[in-house]
């Protein structure tokens, strides 16, 4: 570019993200420059395009500081952020002021748990690791004596711990770590000395690991190192360590099988001392180097390599130790590996659930959170779910309802657990069910969550646990919410529990009425469609069910409702019109089984309705079995039955149906014609003809596929001869003469007395 071409310099700034320095009480703006070089004419020569940040230290800033004040100030004086910025920086400042400073017991749980909380909070970037044993050094380390560090490098083990300790004092400042970054001398020494002596000192794996993990707490140092793969080191290191912890635990239960042998047992205590020691150095150097794969994985194609390098045996097989501090760590890498389903299969594979079950209950709140919310991923899994049930999660998982902090947690791992219905019945033998119920009485009027009412569906689909929900007024207590609220969910609750059998059944009785007041009642449709469900369960000998039609003129709205059109007056969906319409076809049939209930029935011209219904939902086999079912319950009455069999065209839809491909259709099917048979005989011979026709064509069917199929000329092999051999057919000598006047018509009525021919005569 000549120099006359180019007169004018332009100048942008562009304010992106403001954040809170991580270790300082400052705050860090990133902003964006963008350079230009202008021609005469005002077009741009060139452009340049410059990330950068400033950070603002806030000295002054403490529990009595104004913040609003502050934050003007901030904006007032700091021109690259823009005014309406103001709420913000004033957001970050009341973040800084109520911020503490981490402990030393606890920064690596609040990193964690930022990958643990993501309902509550959005992931913020790791904090530091626990200072450890080593790290203290008595000089201070300053960035101008890089070289002299570096130096240090190629010296003997003491001064390469030394050296490699005072670069991680710089790296653990974050303003140092750009200019670290372009070092490249550095960071080649470090890789080298990592790789070739890390098996020599524990202490100089965990430093120079520690340099690099405070690079990983921010993303864009990823690809860094990524190219000095420290991450497949990484999990070499830590294979190994793992393998010589084995190596150790095995020489100590040698060591201690004869604590009578005094010399033995002297060398088994020391054994013990340099275990420990060993134990303590080697769980720092697992945490770093987890916390810094657990960084790494941010991104998904790293993670994948990861995987196919085994991580997640690497993190099960640390599910072994006792460090809180670590297990965290590694319960938190394998929840967010957990997403996958090949990470999930490899747990399952591994026993993770018995090795998780010992974590719970815990002390340390911040383990036990994130412990839960790995099994709550797991739970996903049925047969992870049952593993659960046989380790003894369930009355651990049951103790913790009654704790605020882990209940909901804990709700949704045993929601899980009851879908099952083998394990629905071990609830029974926990105090799961009496919390729930004060759960759901301690709402009042107020909406019952909807995890916790699931749960309590699921619950009452088993016989024992309905049995308990019902004890005392529990039964009273959930009908009474239910009506006054209209809740659908609380009535399919109660639903499942009418579908029992026995006593239950019983207890419904007085409730009948209230539930057919409320089917005519305009009203939610969901609700309405549970109220019917619950009538139609109620198959008790003792309800008289002509009164209750009468009283509350249920027959007409029964009619009225087979019609999809008429359904509700009201514009819904297609589904909720068929699940309403099923549940008043499922009614009719309970209806049904009431002898004097079919006289009204037959006289209100449903039964026309029905055979309706059945042609226009002819490929919902649901629809089709339970009309059926309702035809199969009318015929043991002679009024229905005399509409069904000489008014409508019913036997004619059943024989069509006869050889459904639905099993429970042709099954209700075949019993009902059987009745149908008996009575009449004009019929009956129209049902054993298509019987016989459908067995003759069954049979020639499968003669002809074995005629398609065979590939050679003979059945019996090349020889035609072979049917010659007298040995091959049966003697007449020791039979029996028929007797006279047996005919073959004989063998045909006897075999077609329950329409079932098996003798086909040609």
């Amino acid at each position: 570019m000549q120099p006359d071409e180019s007169q004018y310099l332009k100048r942008k700034c562009r304010t992106g993200d403001i954040d809170v320095h991580p270790t300082e009480k400052a705050l860090v703006v990133h902003y964006e420059v963008e350079a230009s070089v202008l021609g005469e004419a005002g077009n741009a020569r060139h452009e340049e395009k410059k990330e950068c940040q400033k950070i603002i230290r806030l000295r002054s800033l403490n529990a009595s500081t104004d913040v609003s004040a502050l934050a003007r100030k901030v904006v007032e004086e700091c021109k690259i952020i823009h005014p309406s910025k103001l709420a913000e920086v004033e957001h970050l400042l009341l973040y800084l002021q109520n911020r503490k400073k981490p402990s030393s017991k606890s920064f690596v749980v609040s990193c964690c748990m930022s990958l643990v909380e993501k309902k509550e909070k959005k992931p913020s970037k790791p904090r530091e690791l626990l200072p450890f044993e080593g790290m203290e050094i008595d000089e201070e380390a300053n960035i101008n004596k890089t070289d002299d560090y570096i130096e240090l490098l190629y010296e003997s083990m003491p001064e390469k711990i030394r050296g490699s300790t005072l670069i991680l004092h710089l790296a653990r400042n974050p303003d140092n770590l750009e200019e670290l970054l372009h070092n490249k001398t550095l960071l080649g020494a470090l890789t080298r000395v990592l790789r070739e002596d890390w098996k020599h000192s524990v202490e100089l794996a965990t430093t120079i690991i520690y340099v690099f993990f405070c690079f990983s707490s921010f993303s864009q140092f990823h690809g860094l190192i990524t190219h000095y793969k420290i991450g497949l080191l990484c999990m070499n290191i830590i294979e190994h360590e793992l393998k010589k912890y084995d190596l150790w635990q095995d020489e100590l239960e040698k060591k201690s099988k004869d604590p009578e042998n005094q010399s033995l047992q002297k060398e088994y205590e020391k054994t013990l001392k340099k275990y420990q020691s060993f134990l303590v150095k080697q769980e720092q150097l697992l945490r770093v180097a987890f916390y810094l794969l657990l960084n790494l994985s941010e991104d998904t194609r790293t993670e994948l390599k990861m995987r196919n390098k085994n991580i997640v045996h690497l993190l099960v097989k640390s599910l072994e130790r006792e460090n809180q501090e670590l297990l965290v760590l590694v319960v938190s890498f394998l929840k967010k590996l957990s997403i996958f389903l090949e990470n999930k299969n490899d747990m399952a594979e591994m026993d993770t659930v018995e090795k998780l079950a010992r974590l719970v209950p815990c002390e340390q709140e911040d383990l036990m959170n994130v412990t839960l919310r790995l099994l709550l991923n797991l739970s996903f899994d049925t047969g992870l779910r049952t593993k659960m049930v046989h380790v003894g999660l369930l009355p651990k998982l049951t103790a913790l309802l009654g704790d605020d902090t882990y209940k909901h947690i804990a709700m949704r791992i045993l929601y899980h657990i009851s879908v099952d219905d083998k394990s629905k019945s071990m609830f029974a033998y926990t105090d799961c069910i009496p919390q729930l119920m004060q759960m759901v009485f301690e709402h009042g009027e107020e909406k019952i969550d909807t995890e916790l009412i699931s749960f309590c569906i699921n619950l009452a689909a088993n016989e024992t646990n309905a049995q308990i929900i019902c004890e005392g007024n529990g039964l009273k207590m959930l009908m009474k919410r239910a009506l006054k609220l209209k809740e659908p969910l609380m009535m399919k609750m109660i639903r499942n529990i009418s579908q029992h059998d026995g006593p239950l059944k019983q207890l419904f009785i007085e409730y009948v009425g209230d539930l057919a007041a409320q089917i005519k009642q305009e009203g939610g449709e969901e609700f309405v469609i549970e109220c019917l469900g619950t009538m139609a369960n109620l198959t008790i000998p003792d309800l008289d069910w002509e009164l209750l039609l009468k009283e509350y003129n249920l027959v007409p709205y029964l009619k009225d409702h087979l019609k999809p059109d008429l359904t509700f007056n009201l514009c819904v969906s297609g589904s909720a019109e068929d699940d309403l319409i099923l549940e008043v076809v499922i009614m009719i049939g309970t209806v049904s089984m009431d002898d004097s209930c079919a006289v009204m029935l037959a006289k209100s011209g449903i039964i026309p309705a029905l055979i309706e219904l059945l042609n226009a939902q002819q490929e919902d086999d649901e629809f089709v079995c339970q009309i059926i079912y309702v035809f199969y319950q009318m015929v043991f009455h002679q009024a229905t039955r005399d509409v069904i069999i000489k008014d409508t065209q019913a036997p004619a839809y059943l024989i069509d149906l006869m050889h459904d491909k639905n099993v429970e259709i042709r099954q209700v099917c075949d019993n009902t014609l059987d009745i149908i048979a008996e009575y009449d005989e004009e019929w009956g011979k129209k049902i054993q003809s298509e019987k016989f026709r459908w067995h003759n064509s069954q049979w020639l069917e499968m003669v002809e596929s074995r005629q398609m199929e065979d590939t050679e000329p003979y059945m019996y092999g090349d020889d035609p001869d072979a049917l010659e051999q007298p040995d091959l057919f049966y003697s007449t000598d020791g039979m029996m003469a028929p007797e006279p006047g047996l005919s073959p018509d004989f063998y045909s009525q006897s075999y077609s007395q329950n329409g079932d021919f098996n003798l086909l005569l040609h």
